[in-house]
Formats: structure tokens, sequence, C-alpha cells
């Protein structure tokens, strides 16, 4: 017998809630996210004194929010200076607040 695959079209919006949702999916990155909307900016070595982390895991937590666009990061070498991605940051509250109702 022959299945047929039926192919799902998702929204922006669907795959953005998802997105932010899975970065958001662990208790360190809320804990990130929260320092930074204290903070304008941060590098990884602040995080670190304040989280009970290796600077690893905690460069690796930096990387999933940024990559979902949630925080973004500056060069300023040798080091990254992170803050929150406003905009998306803004559209995530917006969307979450929206999906919840």
């Amino acid at each position: 017998m022959k299945r047929s695959i039926e192919i799902i079209n998702y929204t922006k919006e669907t795959t953005d809630i998802a997105r932010f949702a899975k970065a958001l999916g662990h208790p360190t990155r809320i804990t990130i996210l929260m320092y930074l909307e204290n903070q304008s900016c941060c590098f990884t070595g602040d995080l670190v004194d304040i989280l009970p982390l290796a600077q690893s895991t905690v460069s690796q937590h930096l990387k999933e929010l940024k990559d979902a666009g949630l925080i973004q990061g500056e060069l300023k070498p040798p080091k990254i200076k992170y803050c929150i991605h406003q905009e998306n940051w803004n559209k995530a509250k917006e969307l979450f607040v929206n999906f919840l109702k």
C-alpha cells in the first residue's frame, strides 16, 4: 500500500514562535535574557561571574540565543559584547502574548 505524504506549510508566525520557544527551553537561557534585560550589554565573562557554569557552557547558551535572534553580539576583540536584539525580543513577546490568549 502506498502512503501519501502531506506537506505542511507553516506560517512565518508559527515558525517564529517555535524558534523562540526552543531558545527559551532552558532555564540558563531565560536567566541570561533576564540579566540582559537589566543591562545595556555584557560580555561572556560577566555571565560566567554570575552563573555557576563553565565559560564554554555559557558560550553555547549564548550561541543558541543568538541563533534564535533573541540576542546579538558585537565583536570587541578579543571579546564579544552581547545585548538583547530589541526588534526580535519585542516580536517574540508579542507572538507569545497572542499565542497564549
